[in-house]
């Protein structure tokens, strides 16, 4: 396992206690869209066994071609002690990131491609769309819901409708539900689901119950959790 320990390069501040965290790009690093990689601290690999308070599953929410590893993520004032530390370093502090492995890249089969999302979980998808915006070959039309009660919507620059590409933000968990089975009316469609486990069995037992297989539904989850997930 190759481990790659890299500098943070920048912090922006997307929301109210939302950041992303830029770390600058290694030699020889690449990854695609819909990655995710595990993310940890310094001291997170001194002992016999990983220290797993000082590691977590994270999405990169950039495109190689941005120059840099984007981590977003809330760090709110009462938090983890990942986050309170990750909260406190500098430009320059070194993170580690490994294991790095995309679940959910875009697939390219002539069907739309809707894209379902809680709170900062939209941040897998913002290279989604990015690569889409790059390359339409295969997509006829992709759409983005989310919904996040804080009304703090992230990435509106990237997320903004076009004529293959539409995008709606909700404020409420009953308007998120009714909008996915307006979505599911497309039979053909394959839809992806970001958030909390929470929100992956409540959006799925929504998808089922209005005829959508699990063969259309896509997770960022490894294999050996589908089961759990996609069953009816």
């Amino acid at each position: 396992m190759q481990i790659y320990w890299t500098p943070i390069q920048q912090v922006v501040q997307e929301a109210q206690d939302t950041y992303t965290f830029k770390l600058e790009l290694p030699e020889g690093f690449t990854w695609e869209e819909g990655a995710h990689t595990h993310f940890a601290l310094e001291g997170f690999n001194k002992e016999d066994r990983p220290n797993r308070t000082l590691i977590r599953h994270m999405s990169i929410s950039t495109l190689p071609h941005e120059g840099a590893i984007g981590i977003t993520t809330r760090v709110k004032p009462e938090c983890s002690t990942f986050k309170s530390i990750l909260r406190d370093m500098n430009i320059g502090d070194k993170v580690a990131i490994f294991k790095t492995h995309s679940n959910v890249p875009l697939k390219r089969e002539g069907k739309n491609v809707y894209l379902l999302s809680s709170g900062v979980g939209i941040a897998t998808f913002r290279p989604l769309v990015l690569a889409y915006s790059a390359n339409r070959d295969g997509v006829p039309h992709l759409h983005s819901l989310n919904v996040d009660s804080s009304q703090q919507y992230l990435f509106s620059d990237v997320f903004e409708s076009t004529d293959t590409f539409t995008s709606e933000f909700v404020d409420s968990r009953p308007v998120y539900y009714e909008k996915v089975e307006t979505l599911a009316s497309d039979q053909d469609g394959l839809f992806y689901v970001v958030g909390s486990d929470d929100f992956l069995h409540e959006t799925i037992a929504a998808l089922r119950q209005n005829g959508v297989t699990p063969d259309q539904i896509m997770l960022d989850k490894h294999d050996f959790q589908f089961e759990d997930f996609l069953k009816a």
